[in-house]
């Protein structure tokens, strides 16, 4: 299958610029649309774009290494529906048609890549509705759209999928019209209509809405999955700010070491001020989310920065737990109850991370009742915090003693039962 991508709008709104290589949350807009569409199933784009802009793609399909043909619209003034018409030599059969400059979540080209003609949102949860092309369907077929409809049943989300056929309409319309736009295709052709309702999309017209998107895509990263109750409560609502700001600016693993350099400074504290230390220790713990936000919102992940992260943190958790009973004990008896607290601490991530290890996919994912199961990471480091602006160092190694190593066996046991019986039986 191939996409066709338009690109020869002008940008007058946008400072004149490619609108499709503008970088919303650390990536071009196009680039976060092709690689995707290349994963799920895309062999070839075929990008429209005028004469100025040309070299700009040109050059972006290159740097990328995208298996693209460029095809230039002379006369851009003539339309979307004109650049449209323009790729009939570049494609056959079955394609995807969409705009250089709308984002769209993972989740909705999943969708709308099974759907067929124009995909459709009723809802329009992300978007502004009064700016929304709309469209009236009747008999499950484009009967009227445009952005001034008074009764309309969906949003024209930029997306469709077509076949060859469309290009018999293109080609009327380019001899009856100087300006074709891809609204008049779409009503003569009567597209079926496929909905994608309530998933994120939304076209970048103006500065504006490069930082809505922005927000919107960090907001989209959040992990899901293997988050405790005070990351879902409270880190995340500070972090994903953070990350907003920050996704521009720097890369994931840059922060990934800010944020061990800070945890280790919080270590240091314990020398200091206990109360302080936990404050920022916290505080590290909000940041660790940031890494990981930026690296899925721009699409920059990578295996090597999960490894590095998950190894920081344990050096991290380690260095305030032994900075801190260095500081406050001095019975054998409660260093040995510290010392069952950091290795059982470890052990509690260890736990998860190592079945990636035999199992080859995600523990969270596979084992649902681990993610109500207490004693993740920011949930330990909240109490720790708590606990020590309050001064009670040591009934708070004997809870994480306990806590800790009760969270590892329940661990080890949902594991068994979800997937020693099963081998068992087999």
């Amino acid at each position: 299958m191939k996409a066709v991508i338009l690109a020869a709008g002008l940008g007058t709104r946008m400072g004149e610029k490619p609108k499709g290589l503008l970088k919303v949350a650390g990536r071009e807009i196009i680039y976060r649309t092709m690689r995707i569409l290349e994963e799920l199933g895309v062999e070839e784009f075929v990008i429209v774009t005028n004469p100025r802009y040309e070299p700009f793609y040109r050059a972006f399909v290159e740097r990328n290494g995208f298996r693209a043909e460029i095809v230039i619209n002379e006369h851009p003034e003539r339309g979307n529906g004109y650049s449209l018409h323009l790729a009939r030599g570049s494609v056959d059969g079955r394609f995807v048609l969409l705009m250089s400059d709308h984002v769209y979540e993972r989740a909705f080209l999943e969708r709308a890549i099974r759907g067929e003609g124009l995909i459709a949102d009723r809802v329009g949860r992300f978007v502004d509705i009064d700016e929304a092309t709309k469209v009236k369907v009747e008999g499950g077929r484009v009967k009227e759209i445009g952005k001034d409809l008074k009764e309309w049943d969906a949003l024209d989300t930029g997306f469709f999928v077509l076949d060859a056929s469309i290009f018999t309409v293109t080609e009327e319309l380019a001899k009856e019209k100087d300006v074709v736009e891809l609204k008049d295709v779409v009503k003569r052709a009567e597209l079926p209509v496929t909905y994608v309702d309530g998933l994120f999309w939304m076209d970048v017209d103006t500065p504006q809405d490069v930082g809505r998107a922005r927000k919107l895509l960090v907001m989209a990263s959040i992990k899901g999955t293997g988050d405790g109750f005070i990351s879902r409560h409270l880190n995340r609502k500070i972090s994903t700010r953070i990350s907003a700001l920050l996704v521009d600016r720097v890369t994931p693993n840059q922060m990934t070491v800010v944020t061990f350099f800070l945890g280790l400074f919080a270590a240091l504290l314990n020398f200091v001020s206990m109360p302080l230390a936990g404050i920022m220790y916290q505080i590290a713990s909000i940041l660790d989310g940031v890494d990981g936000e930026i690296a899925r919102a721009a699409m920059k992940g990578s295996q090597f920065g999960g490894y590095l992260d998950s190894i920081l943190d344990r050096y991290v958790d380690f260095a305030f737990l032994l900075t801190l009973a260095y500081v406050t004990l001095t019975e054998p008896f409660w260093w040995a109850i510290a010392a069952l607290a950091m290795f059982s601490s470890a052990m509690v991530s260890y736990s998860t991370e190592r079945y990636k290890g035999a199992y080859f996919s995600d523990a969270y994912k596979d084992i649902k009742r681990l993610r109500r199961l207490p004693g993740k990471r920011d949930e330990r480091i909240f109490v720790t915090m708590l606990f020590l602006l309050f001064g009670l160092v040591k009934p708070l190694f004997a809870l994480l003693a306990v806590w800790s190593t009760l969270r590892v066996a329940m661990t080890v046991y949902l594991v068994w039962r979800e997937k020693g019986c099963s081998e068992r039986s087999t």
